[in-house]
């Protein structure tokens, strides 16, 4: 399907890298089939060396004869790219944006371009085992869809949805997620050091067990068997016992709500971005 086709990125930047190692690593494409461009020659020149793809500084050079481009860039950037891309892109050529909070009205009047996949992964992609929800606007062809799909399962899974207003929720859940879940193991590393462990140890003892637990509960999923999240912590919860002083205290000190309230606040500022909020102190409302 992408044979002789050119996929351009605007903007190379972590995830921009991610998603070319992904479709070069999965064959999906091959590095004559990539454009990158970005502000910087130094990373042009890096990924030039690394990839093999070619490389550019000029957005505009970059999307004039490609078949798919990737809007990679911060939701800031974005009013300065579609000045240098706006009326460039071939009319039949499949954007995909993973810019957060920017609505496919906004990139289709931005681009004067009406092919959009608006699409929020995230950071695990980076090792191919992230998870990307997408939705597209009407004008997407079937086969660009297929192709979309191609590309984003080149770094983990993907998760297609009809209404985009709940694609600020997906990047305040899954787009932001990593982030909670780094603070979480941060915050049992410590607890760890607190209780004499060295910090390699700590590390260590903390890492495998989120991995080992998502991977348990991913063992459920893969065999088809439906497990509540519940059953599985019930299951290492004695009455009496650590596990129930531990969670005790988590949920009298407001974890869940924390949790949630954190969520809904990145979903909010997702939304913002979306209205062109660029900057806020955390504490305004």
């Amino acid at each position: 399907m992408f044979t002789n086709k050119i996929i351009a990125f605007i903007g190379s930047g972590a995830m921009g890298e991610a998603m070319i190692s992904g479709l070069l690593r999965k064959g999906v494409t091959n590095p004559e089939g990539i454009i990158a461009s970005d502000m910087l020659q130094e990373r042009i020149d890096f990924l030039k060396q690394k990839y093999g793809v070619k490389g550019t500084t000029s957005n505009k050079s970059a999307v004039e004869k490609a078949d798919v481009v990737v809007l990679a860039v911060k939701p800031q950037r974005f009013s300065s790219v579609e000045k240098e891309i706006h009326g460039h892109i071939p009319s039949e050529a499949l954007v995909i944006s993973i810019i957060a909070g920017l609505t496919m009205e906004k990139i289709i009047r931005g681009l004067n371009h009406s092919r959009v996949v608006r699409s929020m992964p995230n950071t695990p992609a980076q090792i191919g085992e992230g998870i990307t929800v997408w939705t597209a606007a009407e004008s997407v062809s079937e086969e660009q869809r297929e192709m979309t799909r191609q590309i984003l399962r080149a770094f983990g899974d993907e998760v297609y949805i009809e209404e985009e207003s709940y694609m600020d929720a997906a990047t305040a859940l899954s787009g932001t997620g990593p982030a909670y879940v780094f603070l979480f193991m941060e915050a049992m590393v410590d607890a760890g050091v607190h209780l004499g462990f060295s910090r390699k140890t700590a590390e260590q003892l903390v890492v495998q067990t989120v991995r080992g637990s998502a991977d348990y509960y991913y063992n459920y999923m893969k065999n088809g068997t439906p497990v509540h999240l519940a059953h599985l912590r019930n299951q290492v919860t004695s009455p009496g016992g650590t596990s129930a002083a531990a969670l005790y205290y988590l949920e009298k000190d407001g974890f869940r709500t924390a949790i949630s309230r954190a969520i809904w606040a990145a979903y909010e500022r997702s939304v913002e971005l979306g209205q062109g909020k660029n900057v806020r102190h955390p504490e305004s409302r």
